[in-house]
């Protein structure tokens, strides 16, 4: 089964969670509190994020390049923006010269993942449909972030559904989680670090993930949010 989170970015401001030392990642969902949204934003290294992260318009890491990599970030005025892969660098200058001259900058936050699972308008990137380096045929739990068209947020964990099985990483493949993000409404969406780092809350309850992460997107309990 699904669970699924749905959220307007532009209600209150989100943020991300930088939270790691020498041992790894130190961020869980039973750390969330009473936010009305909280999970494991993008992939990870070891115990770092992988790629860029920008926290209040601050570098923390510079980008890293790959296929199907993307960035999801948050402009000052709330609304979100994908960057594809190749214009990562360009859009970092650009804020970076913004910030250095006295201004907010263009970016709220920003964070990197892999891989994309639909580009613009809902399209199945070629390399999802076969071929490549990709383990296609590979099942695991299931994470997903995505924009729709009118600009809200839609996230998706994959949960298997049996007794006391609950969170067992097993599941979807990365084409089959395409599939779902695509039938939710999803016109882009990208995979996050899924298997034994994937965990969400939503409202009062949650999906704790086996071990802890570094990063995290967080809604605040202000913003309007509903769940199944």
């Amino acid at each position: 089964r699904r669970v699924v989170g749905r959220a307007d970015p532009r209600a209150r401001p989100w943020t991300l969670v930088l939270r790691r030392d020498a041992g790894g990642g130190r961020w869980a969902v039973r750390e969330a509190g009473a936010a009305r949204v909280a999970l494991n934003a993008g992939h990870f290294n070891g115990g770092s994020p992988w790629g860029w992260v920008v926290i209040d318009g601050v570098e923390r890491l510079p980008p890293q390049h790959g296929p199907l990599a993307a960035a999801l970030l948050q402009r000052p005025d709330g609304s979100l923006a994908w960057v594809r892969d190749a214009a990562v660098d360009s859009v970092r200058r650009h804020h970076q010269a913004r910030r250095r001259a006295g201004g907010a900058g263009a970016v709220r936050w920003a964070f990197q993942s892999f891989p994309m699972l639909l580009d613009s308008g809902g399209v199945v990137p070629t390399a999802l449909r076969g071929g490549g380096a990709l383990r296609l045929g590979h099942r695991d739990r299931r994470l997903a972030i995505g924009t729709t068209r009118d600009g809200g947020l839609l996230i998706a964990l994959t949960v298997l559904d049996l007794p006391g099985a609950g969170e067992v990483p097993f599941g979807l493949t990365l084409p089959e989680l395409a599939a779902v993000m695509g039938a939710l409404g999803a016109e882009r969406a990208m995979a996050l670090d899924g298997g034994i780092s994937a965990q969400l809350q939503v409202g009062a309850q949650r999906w704790p993930g086996w071990r802890d992460v570094p990063l995290a997107l967080v809604a605040p309990s202000a913003a309007p949010a509903t769940g199944r």
